[in-house]
């Protein structure tokens, strides 16, 4: 009898366990389909390297974020390539596009060699920008909300601890671990490519200030900036590339800080109208002033996108670890220099909406 008692105990047990299993599964299910702001909610999600490929890849989990607009698809496309194919860590890539380029995307990583890749699509709601950029009726073309999805990396990734942001004009040429094990000092929550680290990376702006100090990017005429006391002539650095400590960057309320820049200089126009293009690295610069630490200058050889022209040697070229068209002249638009390097990984559109050579002709045309 006592034996039958306790097996009915032990069985009723079981059962309230399971039932509380279930309960908190659905909970914690309701919690994070909960816990997205507006503006970033994710659409599509590959949770596992394929059993066939597992063996070939070591355990080491890497987080990429980058940002897939519809006109620069095939960039983000030859960019994820190109990562993919130089490293046998488990690369998850967190791409943020906007809702009408989302179909496009899916088939595009679903009807080519990128079908094996792991994967999460982000949508991205410009309405998160309200309030802080400041938008020109007559020019709202030139408005590109995905620029600022670095700002948001801790809800882009919740669960990472630390992430990879890269621009869509990037080639990586070696191990993406090797960027992803940068050292971050104490208290720092990003690593940057500072733009007087290397004589390459000096790049002379017409008008007042370079585009590779402070001046450059902020107005010194204003009080403002001038109360926060950053030496003008501070190294600037480009955010194109770069690693994040997400949980110093929770820490340290990054993104609000950096929301907070975005509002007064709605508010005040703080930033340098000699780079008024460039309307996300100012808040970086701010926020981020003296206390980031460094990327190695070889993971973000950049420039190549400032000219038609070849401004390094093709042993330089080659040894670099990733090349960055950042610059007018993209590799898959107008006639660029070094696009031969970037074709190498470019994945032909299986919808043929993205036509390089189409576009190219455009291009030349336009000219």
């Amino acid at each position: 009898v006592n034996i039958s008692i306790l097996v009915v105990a032990v069985v009723i047990f079981l059962l309230v366990l399971h039932h509380n299993f279930l309960g908190l599964s659905d909970f914690l299910k309701q919690e994070l389909s909960d816990s997205n702001p507006l503006g970033l909610q994710p659409i599509d999600f590959i949770p596992a390297v394929p059993q066939r490929l597992a063996d070939g890849r070591n355990d080491k989990e890497i987080s990429v974020v980058i940002a897939a607009s519809d006109e620069r698809l095939g960039g983000a496309i030859a960019a994820m390539n190109s990562i993919y194919r130089n490293t046998r860590s488990n690369v998850v890539f967190h791409i943020v596009t906007l809702n009408d380029t989302v179909d496009h995307l899916r088939l595009w990583l679903s009807k080519t060699a990128l079908k094996n890749v792991r994967y999460r699509i982000l949508d991205f709601d410009p309405r998160v920008l309200e309030g802080k950029v400041q938008t020109d009726p007559q020019k709202a073309d030139t408005l590109k909300p995905l620029t600022f999805a670095r700002f948001y990396l801790p809800t882009l990734v919740p669960h990472a601890e630390k992430v990879i942001y890269v621009d869509d004009d990037v080639i990586v040429q070696d191990d993406i671990l090797e960027l992803y094990n940068t050292p971050l000092k104490p208290g720092h929550a990003a690593a940057f490519s500072d733009d007087c680290d290397s004589t390459t990376n000096k790049v002379a702006v017409r008008g007042a200030g370079n585009q590779y100090n402070y001046i450059g990017f902020l107005d010194y005429k204003k009080e403002t900036i001038r109360k926060l006391a950053m030496k003008a002539n501070t190294c600037s650095f480009n955010p194109g590339v770069f690693v994040a400590n997400l949980t110093e960057w929770k820490l340290q309320n990054i993104t609000q800080q950096l929301e907070k820049w975005m509002a007064l200089n709605v508010a005040e126009e703080l930033y340098s109208r000699t780079l008024s293009g460039s309307i996300t690295t100012p808040p970086l610069l701010i926020v981020f002033y003296k206390q980031h630490s460094s990327i190695d200058p070889m993971w973000n050889v950049r420039h190549l996108g400032s000219s038609a022209g070849k401004r390094y040697s093709p042993q330089f070229v080659k040894a670099a670890k990733l090349l960055h068209w950042n610059g007018h002249f993209k590799p898959w638009g107008r006639t660029a220099s070094y696009a031969e390097v970037w074709e190498k990984w470019y994945i032909p559109d299986p919808t043929g909406k993205f036509s390089l050579i189409r576009r190219r002709a455009e291009a030349y045309e336009a000219k």
